[in-house]
């Protein structure tokens, strides 16, 4: 990872997320471990190192190192393989070197973290390189392990996808749900203009999910009458739920001039780029998050004396 790329992994740190770390240390650690008390004398010091077992892209590196970091800040830690890179069975990523008894409380926490996002980080980067050269771009969602959306999060990005929305109030996402219980898709964003109105929140974005065509049309007309402060539509992307590539292409043919969108549902490796293909601007898919294989890595001792 290069220093602009380190900058703006840093810049993602959050109280939030070191506050993660701490209880999941907590969870850990309990009364102590009693393994390592009892079994390595607390003055030996040694060198351990994060290996990959595992071709993939490496991501969870600044995370380690925090959380080694907080088990004992006297440990000396080395980065071989920044977040973002790609890494072979037997790569060392990260060596870290101190007393051996942080390293071993530290080491299960930050393989966890680690072999997490670095599979997340892989699927996005394999998605990525399926649709090069579409202008297609890959969304997350909000489909996320519980308290760990920013780590998550911050994996797709590092495996080159877009963050959709972080959570309920930094977007206004229509769904099917919203129609149906408002009473129609007019009915629904007539409500969401005059929300935004009320609460000066004029700029904050506006998604629409559709079902078909018909739905579609009916957003669109009420967009468009349904003006923001600047004079633009009200609806900033349509999300065509679960339409086929072929479909995405008419979708495409018949509204991509008056508002981008974006495919989702049943999306996969293996069929994202024929959706990139049908034009559509994004795509986004739920099982980068929460279903995707975690990158297998170990820490291993070396005889290195610190």
């Amino acid at each position: 990872m290069n220093s602009d790329q380190t900058d703006a992994a840093l810049a993602d740190w959050s109280e939030e997320m070191q506050g993660a770390i701490e209880r999941a240390l907590n969870e850990d650690l309990g009364a102590g471990d009693h393994t390592t008390r009892s079994s390595v004398p607390a003055e030996v010091r040694r060198e351990g190192v994060i290996i990959a077992k595992a071709s993939g892209v490496v991501a969870g590196v600044e995370v380690a190192k925090r959380v080694f970091g907080t088990v004992d800040p006297g440990l000396v830690l080395s980065v071989e393989r920044g977040d973002g890179e790609r890494v072979s069975p037997g790569d060392v990523v990260l060596r870290i070197r101190g007393l051996a008894a942080s390293i071993l409380m530290g080491e299960r926490l930050a393989l966890n973290f680690m072999q997490r996002m670095s599979g997340v980080a892989t699927r996005t980067a394999e998605v990525v390189a399926q649709l090069e050269g579409t202008g297609c771009q890959v969304l997350d969602t909000r489909k996320t392990t519980p308290g760990l959306r920013a780590f998550e999060k911050w994996a797709v990005r590092i495996g080159g996808g877009v963050n959709h929305r972080m959570g309920l109030d930094d977007m206004i996402l229509i769904k099917d749900n919203h129609v149906d219980y408002a009473g129609s898709m007019t009915a629904a964003l007539e409500g969401v203009a005059r929300y935004l109105d009320t609460h000066e929140l004029t700029m904050l974005p506006v998604v629409v999910e559709v079902r078909h065509a018909e739905e579609a049309m009916e957003a669109l007309a009420a967009s468009e009458r349904l003006l923001r402060v600047n004079g633009a539509p009200l609806v900033d992307r349509l999300l065509l739920d679960n339409h086929s590539p072929a479909e995405a292409a008419e979708a495409v043919r018949r509204f991509g001039v008056r508002v981008p969108l974006e495919a989702s549902g049943g999306i996969t490796l293996e069929n994202a780029r024929a959706y990139g293909e049908a034009g559509v601007n994004f795509v986004s898919i739920g099982a980068l998050t929460h279903s995707v294989p975690s990158l297998d890595l170990s820490l291993k001792s070396t005889d290195v004396l610190d």
